[in-house]
């Protein structure tokens, strides 16, 4: 009865089988892919919004977003390593003797059981044949060795031994590559980060404030890190995305950004861009001057600099502030990228948080409406048939600049935030000419676009007069009476009731409008009007809605020392598309517009930094795994055996190969034709 094995021998059979390298290497291919296919190393706060609450919590405890450097793929690491290296322990030693082995002492029946034997009658001494096999085998490339024994001779040759140092080498190719990988991965890092000597940080600080439990020293074996740098500004730092946080790593040397340039395509999309930099070394002192591009990378000190991206580096603008819901003056703000202003409204303090500046806004269209639908069908279509206008056709659809835009969320008193997007250059669409502020309320939806409108002289001082004459409710009676006095002028039949009512119905429009826009007087048509009735009366509605509102263009027109705009097809559209504007304005969610007036750009050039000390060893790994490859695949081993009987005048011929290919049938036809010449002195 055989004895069963121990527990630790059974560990090492498993360890060093095939089977569970295959397995681990499956598991780590599996692994790659999602690495591959997932972007790794994003902020958490992106793979929340494209997954949602339910996926993204479960893809953050299989450790998706960073598989590389999980623990479990770490682990796996390092098993396949143990494993490959028992392997090669295993089985190295054998396929070196094998190697060396010329196998002299086959008997002659395992030569006749070949499937590629042949057999010869040779007359005459044997010493001249064998001379002459063993330099034919010589010139085909085999190395040959004789034994005799019992009277006869055998020539045992062979060639392409060498393919099986292709398995060894693929096998320490495995090896090597895992190691470099593990070295990459920072292992003493994970290490502390279990042991909670280091700890993510996850608030929103300035880097000089961030503990020493989160910050990595300058001599760390391996990291891979980003920084943005503003013109005229350096770092000794980078910042490496770890979980729903980031670690501060120091740098041995100091970067600064003299420079950053970029060239854009005739359509305006950036095509190439470069940095600048001066780095300075903390402990030599000593410095140097090098220009990076993408692609181009600068080596320094083990370090790697690329030209990752390029952002706002703190952009200077000058803000005009024009109040959305009185009639008080706009007045002027100045503010940076990556700061915050504190501005006053009629609905109390906000903070103005400025996030980012575009120069350039490459894009076909602007579809997104800020306007939602109202479900009182009957007067639907009439108020909205022009309303929302920020749906916006760009004619042939092509790509082209719109001009320079800037982001910015706007905080309320309780921490409320809306973030807008607001452009500097007006947009024409159908020969009319608008400003755009983009709105949303998280930060993974789309922007939705209200267009302001311009007045005859291209700017949007008309649209603003207008808009806080309307809001201002003490104007509200004048403006009715002069709408009335306009409509009823010439006919002078009209009784002084239907005077008085028509401007109570107009007081009454205007004060339902300027409180909730279209929204409202769809609301109050389908509480107060007869449905079939919705239709007819909501028309006359919005025709003393406009024709208020031109009178109120007028007045407002008036009270700045301006001429009275006359009532054709452009003033007629200027009007519609301003109380448009109006409605939209209440879905804003801003108390105030902001508008770019100019600005001094800043540019920040995006440096990924690494350092790999495993980068050789895995280029090692893989110059080996070439090589074994190719030696597996492309050498074959071929062998010969030639038994010469010299009582029995007669030779038998035996050829194997580690590989049955059609090459090694041809090659075992031609042998045998040339011995068989050979033997008959041909």
């Amino acid at each position: 009865m055989s004895k069963k094995p121990s527990f630790s021998r059974s560990c090492y059979e498993l360890l060093s089988s095939m089977r569970f390298a295959v397995s681990l290497l499956t598991v780590l291919a599996i692994a790659s892919i999602i690495g591959t296919v997932l972007q790794q190393g994003k902020p958490y706060t992106d793979y929340a919004f494209e997954f949602g609450q339910f996926w993204f919590p479960l893809f953050e405890k299989l450790g998706l977003y960073d598989v590389y450097h999980t623990g479990w793929f770490l682990l796996i690491l390092c098993f396949l390593v143990a494993s490959t290296s028992l392997c090669i322990y295993r089985n190295a030693p054998l396929m070196l003797r094998e190697m060396r082995s010329f196998r002299e002492h086959a008997a002659e029946s395992s030569l006749k059981a070949f499937a590629h034997r042949a057999d010869y009658e040779f007359a005459g001494a044997p010493q001249p044949l064998v001379r002459r096999l063993t330099e034919y085998l010589a010139a085909r490339g085999y190395r040959s060795r004789i034994n005799e024994r019992d009277g006869a001779l055998l020539i045992a040759a062979k060639a392409g031994s060498w393919h099986r140092l292709g398995y060894i080498f693929t096998h320490a190719a495995i090896v090597i590559i895992c190691i470099g990988a593990l070295i990459d991965s920072n292992l003493p890092l994970k290490f502390e980060e279990l042991t909670g000597q280091k700890v993510i940080e996850t608030r929103n600080i300035p880097q000089s404030q961030v503990p020493a439990r989160s910050r990595l020293p300058a001599s760390s074996a391996a990291f891979r890190g980003d920084v943005n740098i503003p013109e005229g500004s350096s770092a000794d730092v980078i910042f490496i995305n770890s979980g729903s946080g980031y670690l501060v790593q120091e740098l041995p040397i100091v970067i600064a950004l003299k420079k950053f340039h970029i060239t854009h395509y005739d359509t305006g999309q950036p095509s190439n861009f470069a940095s600048d930099l001066v780095i300075r070394d903390k402990r030599t002192g000593k410095t140097i001057e090098r220009t990076i591009r993408v692609n181009h990378p600068l080596n320094i000190d083990g370090i790697s600099i690329y030209q990752a991206s390029f952002a706002d580096g703190g952009t200077h603008l000058k803000i005009r502030c024009w109040p959305l819901f009185t009639d008080n003056q706009p007045f002027e703000l100045k503010g940076s990228v990556n700061q915050t202003n504190e501005i006053g409204t009629p609905h109390g303090k906000y903070r103005v948080e400025f996030t980012d500046f575009r120069s350039f806004n490459v894009q076909k269209s602007i579809d997104n409406p800020v306007t939602s639908k109202v479900d009182a069908e009957a007067v639907s279509q009439t108020f909205f048939a022009g309303a929302g206008a920020a749906a916006i056709d760009t004619g042939n659809g092509d790509l082209r600049n719109v001009g320079p835009s800037f982001q910015y969320k706007l905080r309320d008193a309780q921490g409320q935030a809306t973030e807008y997007n607001n452009y500097m250059l007006p947009l024409e669409f159908g020969g009319h000419w608008y400003l755009l502020s983009g709105v949303r309320h998280q930060p993974n939806e789309p922007f939705r676009y209200v267009r302001l409108p311009l007045d005859g002289g291209g700017r949007i001082d008309g649209y603003m007069r207008l808009r806080a004459t309307l809001f201002d409710a003490a104007e509200r009676p004048a403006i009715a009476a002069r709408f009335v006095k306009a409509a009823l002028a010439g006919d002078g039949t009209q009784s002084e009731t239907l005077r008085e009512r028509l401007t109570e119905s107009t007081e009454r429009v205007l004060d339902i409008f300027m409180a909730d826009g279209f929204v409202g007087l769809a609301n109050f048509l389908e509480k107060s009007v007869p449905k079939k009735e919705q239709k007819k009366v909501a028309q006359i509605y919005l025709k003393i809605l406009e024709g208020a509102a031109f009178q109120a263009y007028n007045l407002s027109l008036e009270q700045a020392g301006l001429a009275d705009a006359k009532l054709d097809a452009a003033t007629q559209r200027f009007v519609r598309d301003s109380l448009n504007a109006v409605s939209d304005s209440f879905l804003y969610g801003a108390p105030v517009y902001l508008q770019l007036q100019g600005y001094d750009q800043v540019r920040a050039s995006g440096l990924q930094l690494t350092r790999s000390p495993g980068k050789n060893i895995v280029w090692l790994g893989s110059l080996l795994l070439v090589l074994g490859v190719f030696a597996m695949f492309y050498i074959r081993e071929r062998r010969i055996w030639l038994l010469i009987k010299p009582a029995a005048h007669r030779v038998l011929f035996a050829m194997s190969a580690n590989r049955k290919t059609l090459e090694f049938e041809k090659e075992f036809t031609e042998r045998q034709r040339d011995i068989d010449h050979l033997i008959r002195g041909r």
